[in-house]
């Protein structure tokens, strides 16, 4: 049973890391959504200020060129984090199961013994009353 314990704690602290990944993985792209966000507020405020909202033209402002290329680095950055992010919710979901067949291992092992140990209580009262029993059919 020991080593089952320590089975089902590592499995618990497997599930635990990749919990922390996603979660991870999420806050980044979460920030990444948030600078991209910003970056096209600074975009837009640049284009008003300069008057030119067309990027081809000659005179579009470099800021703003410069901070559409970030952005777009962003997205591209953010939709490789989407590919990460299904696989490390597929790995939780992988390692949520294992533990799950574990615990349920754990359950049907301990249910066992337990009825064992009723099987064992209930003979030992069976063989207290049937010495009573002896014992005052004797008397009588």
């Amino acid at each position: 049973m020991k080593s089952r314990e320590t089975l089902i704690r590592l499995k618990k602290f497997q599930v635990d890391e990749k919990r922390r990944k996603v979660a991870q993985i999420e806050a980044m792209m979460a920030e990444f959504d948030r600078i991209a966000t910003e970056l096209d507020r600074e975009i837009k405020l640049e284009q008003d200020r300069a008057g030119i909202h067309d990027p081809a033209h000659f005179a579009y402002p470099t800021y703003a060129k410069a901070a559409m290329g970030r952005r777009e680095n962003l997205k591209r950055s953010s939709d490789d984090l989407k590919a990460q992010l299904d696989d490390a919710k597929a790995m939780l979901g992988e390692a949520f199961e294992e533990l799950k067949k574990v615990e349920m291992l754990d359950e049907r092992d301990n249910a066992r013994e337990k009825a064992e140990q009723n099987a064992r209580e209930q003979t030992e009262l069976d063989r207290i009353a049937a010495m009573r029993f002896a014992t005052n059919g004797a008397h009588a």
